[in-house]
Formats: structure tokens, C-alpha cells, sequence
């Protein structure tokens, strides 16, 4: 990281916004002990109590703090707090998930996280969706990008039946009332308009998630999460 400032004067030109956003991105790359030497004199110019590098809840609060203060707004994988994660042995289910026309590399990262957490099964791209090489992608997945199956330009006529497609739909069984078979493909529709027409031409069944709301849908990655979790829970009886 490189540091345009290492006096307390020419710290003291900036502006507090400034301040922050140069504290934030310093407790950011902490691990170095150039930066946390340096830190540790910013702390000081701000007036703020010295930090307890070994509390995680400090440091998060800490770090909130200088981005209130910069007015900024991080997303989770930016985030300097990571949680303790374990290499998992269960194995991946029978399952492809085939991504039909997503456009947000966020909410393809989502469901990466989400497949693994649940261990759902293996991925399908449209050719249109961002791949896993995506640096967005890659983020947003929290790496899990290079544990999860992923496969690009395979056609969904050749995945496994029967093909099941997550839309809101009249009259469609709900996520809780249709039982799974032991292998299938679940098929994600596009973020706007959801299945396409040649996806819904070779669709075997649909399934919805049932909601309470004026909203008659959700985020395509917020749908998939609760829908994982409902899979999961009938192959784990």
C-alpha cells in the first residue's frame, strides 16, 4: 500500500474524511508491521485509545468507525474481520444447478457461497453469465470459487432430468412441498424477466418459494439460498 503521508503535519493537511479513509485502509493491511507502526501513529493523531490487535470485535468496531467517519460503505468481502472457516468433507450432492442469463457477477459470487455452504451439488454458465474467472465473481464468492464444480458452455439439454426451474409461478408446488429426487437439475433465472422462453421449453417442472409479501419475488441469490437450505434439509432425512 502505498502511503502518500509520514508526519503528523502532513497527516494534519488532510481532511477528516481523508484521515479516516487513510486509517480504514491502513488497519486493512495491519499484518504488515510497516502499516501497523504507521497505524499506531494515526490512532494517536485522531486522538483515539490505542487498539487491542487481539480482539477481532475491536478491531471490527474500529474499523466501522473510520468508515463512518470517511463516509464510505464496504462490502462484506472487503471487510478486515473474516470468520474462522473449516475444510468440510461432506460431499457435493447429485445435483446441477444451470445459471440462466444472470448478469450481476455479485449475485453469480452469492451463489457460489451459497452452493458450497450447502454443498448443493455442481454449477452450470450460460455463456452470458460471468464465469468464475470474474474478479467480481471471485469476491464475492469469498474464494470459494475454486472449490465449487464449475462448468461453462454446456447445454442444459444434456444436464440431468429432470430440470426443475425456481420461478414464480401460478399454481407451482412450493420449495417445501415438492419432493426431490435423488438427482436433478435446478435451473436460475435471469434477474429480470427469470427463465427464458428456450429454458422454460425444456423445463420438467417449477417450483416457488412461498411468499407473505406485496413483493411477488426475490433476488435471484436470496431465492437460491432459501431454496438450497429446503434441498438440503430433504437429502440430510
Amino acid at each position: 500500500m502505498k502511503q502518500t503521508f509520514w508526519t503528523e503535519k502532513k497527516f494534519s493537511f488532510l481532511t477528516l474524511k481523508q484521515q479516516h479513509r487513510k486509517a480504514a485502509d491502513l488497519l486493512q493491511a495491519i499484518q504488515e508491521p510497516e502499516h501497523l507502526a504507521l497505524y499506531r501513529k494515526v490512532e494517536s493523531w485522531l486522538s483515539l485509545p490505542p487498539l487491542d490487535m487481539q480482539s477481532k470485535e475491536e478491531i471490527s468496531h474500529r474499523f466501522h468507525h473510520h468508515t463512518e467517519q470517511a463516509h464510505l460503505s464496504y462490502a462484506e468481502h472487503n471487510l478486515f474481520v473474516e470468520t474462522q472457516d473449516k475444510i468440510s468433507s461432506v460431499q457435493y450432492l447429485p445435483i446441477a444447478i444451470y445459471l440462466d442469463h444472470l448478469r450481476s457477477a455479485f449475485n453469480v459470487g452469492s451463489i457460489i457461497r451459497t452452493t458450497e455452504a450447502f454443498r448443493l451439488g455442481s454449477l452450470y454458465f450460460c455463456p452470458k453469465s460471468p464465469y468464475v474467472d470474474n474478479a467480481k465473481v471471485q469476491k464475492t464468492s469469498m474464494r470459494t470459487h475454486s472449490s465449487v464444480p464449475s462448468f461453462q458452455e454446456v447445454s442444459l439439454s444434456t444436464l440431468p432430468r429432470p430440470i426443475i426451474g425456481l420461478e414464480t409461478a401460478p399454481h407451482a408446488p412450493t420449495i417445501h412441498e415438492f419432493v426431490f429426487p435423488p438427482s436433478f437439475t435446478l435451473v436460475l433465472g435471469n434477474e429480470e424477466y427469470g427463465l427464458s422462453k428456450e429454458t422454460l421449453s425444456l423445463v420438467d417442472s417449477l417450483i416457488q418459494i412461498p411468499l407473505c409479501g406485496s413483493k411477488n419475488s426475490l433476488n435471484v441469490a436470496s431465492a437460491y439460498a432459501i431454496a438450497a437450505a429446503a434441498i438440503r434439509k430433504q437429502f440430510s432425512k
